[in-house]
């Protein structure tokens, strides 16, 4: 039998500094290649999409995701979904004692994965149960960061790099949560520091944009320790100004992919007795420049 093809979709931006809707997609159905060129290119225009009501099933979400390149494992190996390990689990569901996921993922801005030597292109999340109230997740536009920098700021990224570590707020998260664990040296190897420019150009757009967060970012490379902590200080307060930010209120079944070359993000907070899963797939990039 002949595949139904999908209809034609339509893109409605979103009211805020980033972000569109794709209306009329199904991805239970076969998505042609000239749709999925149309989905690329508004990604690449609103840096984030919403698809709403996406009931589909986490090999659903493996596959189109791998569309735009291959995945990335998460170092955190107790929070993959068990048939899928390409799929992490976002949850702050605790089950006979044991965290079902990682529930205080997003407790500080930053970009996925962008510790790695080659960081995130993108993420998608799927929700699978939302709390009744809460669980608002917030996205800083960092290419309008970058073009709204004051005249010393721009000055003082030009050419500049950052450190970048997965370990630098972990210890912090481990003593405020149960969802933590311990990581044993094969993991700490696997997510050794790297260096980032502050300014990154993305691969495929050429914008410039911020690439710098207070979860990940640990110092400006050879500046002094109070120049750096006061130049990224400044920074972070200018990339996530109200202006810059879209705050995303989630809906049953909302996918939702974001570049993680153009935006930070942030987990708005859930009440620690409302259950809220989600599961994550993160696509690989390139080495920013």
């Amino acid at each position: 039998m002949a595949a139904v093809l999908q209809d034609s979709f339509q893109v409605e931006l979103f009211d805020a500094p980033l972000g569109a809707e794709i209306l009329g997609l199904d991805l239970n159905r076969p998505l042609p290649q000239r749709d999925f060129q149309r989905i690329h290119k508004a990604h690449l225009d609103h840096h984030l999409l919403v698809f709403r009501d996406q009931r589909i099933t986490p090999q659903q979400q493996v596959d189109f995701s791998r569309r735009f390149g291959p995945l990335q494992i998460h170092v955190l190996r107790n929070f993959q979904l068990p048939s899928h390990p390409e799929v992490l689990i976002i949850s702050n569901i605790i089950e006979n004692g044991k965290p079902l996921g990682l529930g205080d993922a997003g407790h500080f801005w930053h970009s996925d994965l962008s510790y790695k030597e080659t960081p995130s292109l993108g993420s998608m999340l799927h929700a699978q149960e939302l709390p009744l109230e809460g669980g608002d997740t917030l996205f800083a536009n960092m290419h309008l960061a970058y073009d709204t920098l004051p005249a010393a700021l721009r000055h003082a990224v030009q050419g500049a790099r950052a450190e970048h570590s997965y370990l630098a707020q972990y210890e912090e998260l481990r003593r405020r949560s149960p969802f933590r664990p311990a990581l044993t040296q094969a993991q700490i190897d696997e997510v050794k520091p790297v260096e980032h420019p502050v300014a990154r150009t993305h691969p495929e757009t050429g914008r410039k944009a911020l690439f710098v967060s207070e979860h990940f970012t640990t110092r400006i490379v050879g500046l002094p320790e109070d120049e750096s902590r006061a130049l990224l200080a400044e920074l972070f307060a200018h990339s996530v100004k109200p202006g810059h930010v879209y705050r995303h209120r989630w809906a049953p079944h909302d996918l939702v992919f974001w570049d993680n070359r153009s935006l930070m993000h942030l987990a708005g907070g859930t009440p620690d007795h409302l259950r809220r899963k989600l599961y994550r797939t993160t696509i690989e990039g390139d080495v920013p420049f």
